[in-house]
């Protein structure tokens, strides 16, 4: 029998919210929105998707009110965003339990130039769950083996949501 292609029957917010994130690369598309990535062409560059797979799954997330779409630029809805701690607790747990080398990236409180604890929080400021506009993405230098535009765009110290500025 084949595996169906939703969770048809399923009276659970859970499989509702799959419906939309579930999907391979959905995450990633997500994660590349909060660092800065704007554009097709360096979404596809970055994650080395399918173009037909990115192009269904970016439609989604529009359709779905996770992200925009204008003037060529996808951008994180106020919905999309929210899913920001999700995203967070997930690179947690799948470095705790996947990475024997570590972080690729750390997440710093701009404010105070302070990593972020795996909470999410800054101790330091006292301040619960830094919300992503309040974050810079740092490069572990030697970590990221990628030498996409993207990669390299992401070098350089770069506050999330901001428009990351990728270069070919």
């Amino acid at each position: 029998m084949a595996l169906g292609k939703d969770y048809a029957g399923q009276n659970c917010s859970i499989a509702r919210a799959l419906e939309v994130v579930g999907e391979r690369w959905t995450l990633l598309i997500i994660r590349d929105a909060f660092f800065g990535v704007r554009r097709f062409s360096d979404f596809l560059a970055h994650l080395d998707c399918p173009r037909a797979v990115l192009s269904g799954r970016l439609q989604t997330l529009v359709e779905s009110g996770v992200l925009t779409k204008r003037l060529g630029e996808y951008t994180l809805t106020e919905s999309g965003r929210e899913l920001w701690p999700i995203v967070y607790m997930l690179g947690q747990w799948g470095g705790r339990h996947f990475s024997a080398d570590g972080p690729t990236r750390v997440l710093v409180h701009a404010e105070c130039g302070t990593p972020i604890d795996p909470a999410g929080d800054c101790p330091p400021c006292g301040v619960p769950g830094v919300p992503p506009t309040d974050l810079e993405v740092h490069t572990v230098p030697g970590r990221d083996l990628r030498d996409d535009p993207v990669a390299r765009a992401l070098r350089s110290p770069h506050r999330l949501l901001e428009p990351l500025p990728v270069r070919p």
